[in-house]
């Protein structure tokens, strides 16, 4: 790939909901080329004459817009959080290192390394919850992550199907994982939502802060909203299902709910960078947001 500056393209705007791209091509038809190239913006719709027009920078999350382009969208369908779930394989070398006697050792802790391995993951993943929903993906990861042998009966773990309900001990696990892992997320900004809403109700006192700053509080404070719904979602989810019952998460035994098992978690190089930091990373942009 070849990267070009385009003039004029940079001015556009970004709109989540456009379906307009810029794209590069060979000048000329089909039949007479110039060998030449050209850039194209493909309009998405009819356009009346000095109306503006939008195009889409991709699905990014406000977070990464801010970043990236120092703007952040009020109505974003593709807004987002990352939240870091963690399920440590609770090995007989790891219990051992911790030197806790009350973390029982999982006898399906080298099975699920070995799954996860086989599929490309590890023990911790980051995924995106956004306004109305989270992925699939972090449910059939927790499901296979509180299987017990009560779950498996004698089976391996790769003769089942995580993108269904395997118990209602195991989903009640699985669900109150993502609870405690939102939560944790949650707990991470320094300051709660209802301090931001009073200092943005401050006029004055808001004004006197730079154009960065004030955008960064707006983000602080939805990103903060978004994940309060997640867990109210979760969490009458949880009722409606009739999970919440003490006795299905007694039977899950040895669950640690989506959090790091005691220590920090640097001191076992569990997590290092944020998905959002990884992202930018790849991208060649290296960014410590911490």
């Amino acid at each position: 790939e070849t990267l070009a500056m385009v003039p004029y393209a940079d001015l556009i705007n970004h709109s989540p909901f456009s379906q307009a791209y810029i794209d590069a091509r060979e000048a000329g038809d089909w039949l007479f080329s110039t060998g030449e190239e050209e850039v194209i913006l493909y309009a998405d719709r009819g356009y009346r004459r000095m109306e503006q027009i939008y195009i889409s920078y991709g699905q990014k999350s406000n977070a990464e817009l801010l970043l990236l382009y120092g703007f952040a969208v009020e109505r974003n369908p593709y807004n987002s959080v990352d939240v870091t779930v963690s399920i440590v394989p609770r090995t007989e070398s790891f219990v051992k290192e911790l030197n806790d006697e009350s973390i029982p050792v999982d006898p399906l802790a080298e099975e699920k390394i070995a799954f996860l391995q086989s599929v490309g993951r590890e023990s911790m993943v980051d995924f995106p919850c956004y306004a109305d929903r989270y992925p699939v993906e972090m449910l059939e990861f927790l499901r296979l992550m509180q299987m017990t042998t009560e779950d498996t009966r004698g089976k391996p773990l790769k003769d089942f199907d995580y993108s269904r309900t395997i118990s209602a001990a195991n989903e009640a696990s699985v669900l109150t994982s993502v609870v405690e892992a939102v939560t944790r997320q949650l707990n991470k900004y320094p300051n709660s939502e209802e301090e931001d809403a009073a200092l943005i109700k401050d006029k004055a006192m808001f004004r006197l802060l730079s154009y960065n700053q004030r955008m960064a509080i707006r983000h602080r404070r939805n990103e903060k909203r978004l994940l309060k719904r997640t867990i109210a979602a979760l969490e009458n989810q949880i009722r409606k299902q009739g999970l919440d019952d003490p006795d299905l998460l007694t039977r899950a035994e040895g669950s640690t709910l989506g959090q790091l098992l005691p220590g920090d978690e640097r001191k076992y190089g569990l997590k290092q960078k944020t998905a959002l930091e990884d992202r930018l990373d790849k991208m060649g942009l290296p960014v410590d947001i911490k």
